[in-house]
């Protein structure tokens, strides 16, 4: 959530600003209501003031002997009268709230203007795309041929979009669980973290997938209460900090963790409908940051390049492209997204994300640290990227890697984590 006080002094220019996002504020209606807010609020806090001078003259009046029925009816008829100013406050400020929660995050100056992802800026390349002397196959006929693959199964047991690993192509998806969570715990310095694939609603709206994304999500209702299924771990390791002021000295935090992901894809119809590209269900890695104000652009890079870290030990060819505003996310103020080659598509694909979103999850989830130089609590900064998607990452191996009689060479980094088997 964006900080009130900014909006409140400039609304016109933060409107602008979001304009490169392709949001408009309704500056309008938001004006009006902080009118109407500053009106009733000086009336209340007045009723308040007047109520407490006349409470206390009953006490000077009742030890004079005096009659204190008159003031007694004037207490309570301003009390009748600041609960109805009360209400009429909360009403405007749940107006307001209801507005604020439906704002994106502010583009970071470097966010290019543009409408989607055609007009994304590259950034950087790296790897050799691989120059086959046969015409390669996409990832569902490698795994059909090696007997690893198997969405029929799934779609009887489930439905569209779920899939059935087995023999070693589930191995090397296993093992590649193992090997990003092994990388980027002892080479980046992260901590392996375990988490509930469940949250509730406070954890999602902390995070900014709610309200505005509650069609995208698996409800799960539970007796008096509703869960949600994770759209990522980003949710439940992110709110770690809610609603606690964090030492200095514990900065910055830094989380990793695997976890399924669960997405309706309710507005992704008739987008990769065919294999392993865009499931209902899929594994991820992710990588959190929590840091100091001062410390969040330089641990967006960071983070960006412990994701490359991972893409380069596999040799697989990517490219790193600084999203544009209008295919910026909710929450985030600038994201990189990595794109890995694939050769079935001819064309580079998603398979990570890093965002900086500054302390915009901060501001809803109460997340603080405290400043030893001043003593005083203030907003961290949260962090999220991609360290992979797993299931991109096994279809980007199996199709760069793959061999003309439909076999597949395993990456040497990955080696170890599959028992020494080097082509499945």
């Amino acid at each position: 959530m964006l900080d009130t006080k900014i909006i409140r002094a400039n609304p016109e220019e933060i409107a602008a600003k979001l304009l490169t996002k392709k949001y408009v504020f309704p500056v309008v209606q938001f004006k009006v209501l902080e009118d109407q807010r500053r009106e009733v609020q000086i009336t209340t806090e007045n009723l308040q003031s007047e109520r407490n001078s006349r409470s206390k003259s009953i006490g000077k009046a009742k030890a004079a002997g005096e009659d204190i029925k008159p003031l007694l009816a004037q207490v309570s008829d301003l009390g009748t009268q600041l609960d109805s100013a009360k209400l009429a406050l909360a009403k405007i400020n749940q107006q307001l709230d209801d507005i604020l929660l439906g704002v994106p995050n502010l583009p970071h100056p470097d966010v290019p203007d543009g409408d989607d992802e055609e007009d994304n800026i590259e950034v950087r390349r790296w790897g050799k795309i691989p120059d086959f002397d046969f015409d390669p196959v996409d990832h569902i006929e490698l795994g059909a041929a090696n007997a690893g693959m198997d969405f029929e199964s799934a779609a009887k047991i489930t439905g569209a979009r779920f899939v059935v690993l087995q023999g070693k192509i589930a191995r090397m998806h296993r093992a590649l669980i193992q090997f990003m969570l092994d990388t980027h715990i002892n080479e980046h310095g992260y901590n392996e973290i375990y988490v509930p694939y469940m949250v509730n609603r406070d954890s999602l709206m902390g995070t900014s997938q709610l309200p505005k994304f509650e069609e995208d999500l698996f409800k799960v209702p539970f007796g008096e209460r509703d869960y949600y299924l994770i759209p990522t771990a980003e949710v439940p390791v992110t709110n770690m900090v809610r609603d606690q002021i964090v030492d200095e000295t514990q900065l910055p935090i830094k989380f990793t963790a695997h976890t399924p992901c669960f997405r309706s894809e309710a507005g992704a119809s008739g987008k990769d409908t065919r294999g392993l590209i865009r499931q209902h269900q899929f594994e991820k890695v992710e990588m959190i940051q929590v840091v100091k104000p001062e410390d969040s652009w330089q641990a967006l890079e960071d983070m960006t390049q412990h994701a490359e870290n991972i893409l380069q030990k596999l040799e697989l060819p990517y490219r790193v492209i600084n999203l544009c505003g209008g295919d910026l996310g909710f929450a985030a103020a600038k994201t990189y997204d990595i794109e890995v080659w694939l050769p079935a598509q001819n064309k580079y694909r998603e398979i990570s994300s890093c965002s900086n979103t500054l302390d915009f999850q901060a501001r809803r989830m109460k997340a603080r640290w405290r400043n030893s130089e001043t003593g005083k609590p203030e907003l961290v900064h949260t962090l999220n990227g991609s360290g992979l998607a797993v299931g991109r990452t096994l279809v980007a191996i199996l199709e760069n890697h793959q061999n003309a009689d439909g076999s597949v060479n395993v990456p040497a980094a990955l080696q170890p984590f599959m028992g020494g088997v080097t082509t499945i």
